[in-house]
């Protein structure tokens, strides 16, 4: 397939850019586009075989759920069969922007779409070029992250077009993404909200418009054993290994000075034995490590600039080569839990405390 690379800039639309892509959606193809969290690769969501070239593009698991964009609330009423009032709540203050609620679906959205469940994922992005596009193709588009599945999700163009170059019909160019890290999923249909997946929007900012909410025990494990192997996903990012590098990645949590100490003794051990070895620091600790590609993440007083660098860091070590690498662990609390929760599935949860 011979993929379409065009770019649009989010302050000075390119509408024939926009239409291209949304006729593309609009007939069954598939479109990689920005969105304000990461890169995702959109079909038309209400045809279930548009929807399983995505599966097919990503090498995904079918039973894994994809998300419904939309650019009107008004698109809705053909998705979803009722909304209750604390989605309503939380529409209000968050719509547009990185925030998932999983509805009970109408019988007009397919199963192929999520994964065979009788819930739906949607999403209402703040990205100005999405927004253009899915208006553009006049349907809810499907749109996981658009990466080859398992791997760190994309967040610049260059990373879509290294997974899927080939693969799909269009990559639209809209630059680095702002928030660098998938949107918080909340499931709705229960008596009580639950965090399905973790992200920009906190449990915290959640409860202080609609009380306590529940957290999904994917979100908070630490080994696989805690999931349990017979567990179905209820949203994207749930069950599978996700966001990993080509190296095997480990993660040391504990005090930081122990953190540091560990991973200097091992990083020599590596070295000595001819491994190249790679190591995610922050600014507070990057000049502490003596061996291997040390690089910073962020500061851990500002998580955000963590989360924004993540998912880049880990697609530049596979560029370094490096054989294992190691890396510290975050605050288990607001954006740090949905850190941890990128970095441990990377990890395949490994973790080692010190």
């Amino acid at each position: 397939m011979n993929t379409i690379i065009k770019k649009a800039d989010a302050e000075n639309i390119n509408i024939d850019v926009i239409n291209e892509a949304g006729a593309i959606i609009k007939r069954g193809g598939l479109v990689a586009f920005p969105t304000e969290t990461v890169y995702g690769l959109g079909a038309n969501g209400m045809d279930e075989e548009a929807a399983s070239k995505i599966y097919a593009a990503k090498g995904r698991p079918s039973d894994n759920p994809l998300i419904l964009h939309i650019s009107d609330i008004k698109m809705l009423d053909g998705i979803v069969s009722d909304v209750p009032e604390a989605a309503k709540v939380l529409m209000d203050k968050f719509w547009p922007g990185p925030m998932t609620l999983v509805f009970r679906k109408r019988k007009e959205v397919p199963y192929g779409t999520t994964g065979g469940l009788d819930t739906v994922a949607v999403r209402f992005p703040s990205h100005k070029v999405a927004l253009d596009i899915i208006s553009s193709s006049g349907v809810p588009i499907a749109a996981p992250s658009a990466n080859t599945s398992g791997r760190p999700s994309p967040t610049k163009a260059s990373h879509v077009i290294e997974d899927m170059d080939g693969k799909v019909d269009m990559i639209v160019d809209g630059g680095e993404v702002g928030i660098g890290i998938e949107s918080t999923i909340i499931d709705v249909t229960g008596d009580v909200p639950m965090i399905l997946r973790p992200g920009y929007i906190t449990k915290g900012m959640v409860e202080e418009l609609v009380g306590p909410v529940l957290v999904d025990k994917v979100v908070t494990a630490k080994t696989v054993e805690e999931i349990g192997g017979d567990y179905k996903p209820k949203a994207p990012g749930m069950k599978y290994r996700h966001y990993a590098p080509k190296a095997e990645l480990t993660m040391f949590d504990g005090n930081i000075e122990n953190v540091v100490e560990e991973i200097n003794r091992l990083s020599k051990e590596a070295s000595d034995s001819g491994k190249s070895v790679g190591i995610i620091a922050t600014e507070e600790t990057k000049d502490r490590y003596n061996f291997g590609k040390v690089v910073s993440i962020g500061t851990r007083k500002d998580e955000a600039s963590i989360a924004r660098g993540l998912y880049g860091i880990l697609r530049d070590f596979d560029t370094m080569d490096v054989d294992v690498i190691y890396s510290e662990t975050f605050y288990d609390d607001d954006l740090g839990q949905a850190i941890m929760n990128r970095l441990i599935k990377a990890a395949g949860y490994r973790i080692v405390n010190v």
